[in-house]
């Protein structure tokens, strides 16, 4: 068994009240949650079947993390 890591988006939606995470470059591995402890469990469960449905080829071509940056703008 191989173990996989990623990088996870999460946004807190203040309209629903709910955290919003999403795994960039894993199509379909998305969820949301009320806690920050539920969101995690659910992105566990929801990448685990997206990895268990890629070839090899779709897991090697995953795309590396390379981090965020602050970009400001004036309106």
């Amino acid at each position: 068994m191989k173990n996989y890591k990623f990088s996870t988006e999460i946004i807190k939606d203040k309209e629903i009240n709910q955290y919003i995470g999403v795994i960039p470059g894993v199509p379909g591995a998305h969820s949301q949650a009320s806690s920050l402890d539920e969101l995690y469990l659910n992105l566990q469960d929801v990448l685990q079947l997206c990895v268990q449905e890629m070839t090899d080829e779709e897991l090697n071509n995953l795309p590396d993390f390379v981090g965020y940056q602050e970009i400001s703008v004036a309106v």
